[in-house]
């Protein structure tokens, strides 16, 4: 079975990171993205999660997971190298009704990171149902190259066209012949 490619609001709800090594660290850095409202729970922490941790003030529990520990969390990532931990965390996680991912067991995962790219309000989310992640990370990779660093600007230009004129069919052939002229742009840059 595939998963449902989705954008979570992540406004009011809360993260808990269960390990702080090198991948929970890459987990970490790509929730930033869209939210803080994270919890790290680790026994030892490596000096560039302390560094991302610190600077951008999250709360972190220096000690071994403990069940129970998800109450209140809304989404849980375990990073940790135990199976069996990961395993016992998914079972509990079923009667928190929150969103489980682990790093090692994809049945267990109620979601999956994709690769992904974002500028501004763009983001463009990448995924090959885990069939090949180098496939991903190079796309993204292509991609990046080719969208342009204005997209940002024009975004925003185009946020504060749907929020001061009134809705309707004037306002969406304004701001559909907008986009069109951007691409065409665009292409002409290239």
């Amino acid at each position: 079975m595939s998963y449902f490619p989705t954008f979570l609001n992540f406004e009011n709800k809360k993260v808990l990171i269960i390990g702080a090594g090198k991948i929970a660290h890459n987990k970490l850095t790509h929730l930033l993205d869209f939210t803080k409202n994270i919890t790290v729970i680790s026994p030892e922490l490596s000096s560039i999660m302390t560094d991302t941790l610190e600077y951008n003030s999250l709360e972190f529990l220096q000690r071994k997971y403990t069940h129970g520990d998800i109450r209140g969390f809304d989404i849980v990532i375990a990073a940790v190298d135990d199976i069996s931990l990961q395993e016992d965390i998914y079972f509990e996680s079923r009667s928190h009704r929150c969103l489980y991912n682990c790093v090692d067991i994809k049945k267990y995962c109620d979601f999956i990171f994709p690769s992904y790219i974002k500028k501004g309000d763009l983001t463009i989310s990448i995924s090959t149902n885990g069939s090949s992640p180098s496939f991903s990370k190079h796309l993204r990779i292509y991609l990046e190259k080719i969208i342009p660093n204005s997209v940002v600007d024009f975004l925003h230009q185009m946020k504060n066209y749907r929020t001061t004129m009134p809705k309707g069919s004037e306002r969406m052939k304004f701001l559909d012949e907008k986009t069109k002229q951007y691409f065409d742009k665009w292409k002409d840059d290239e």
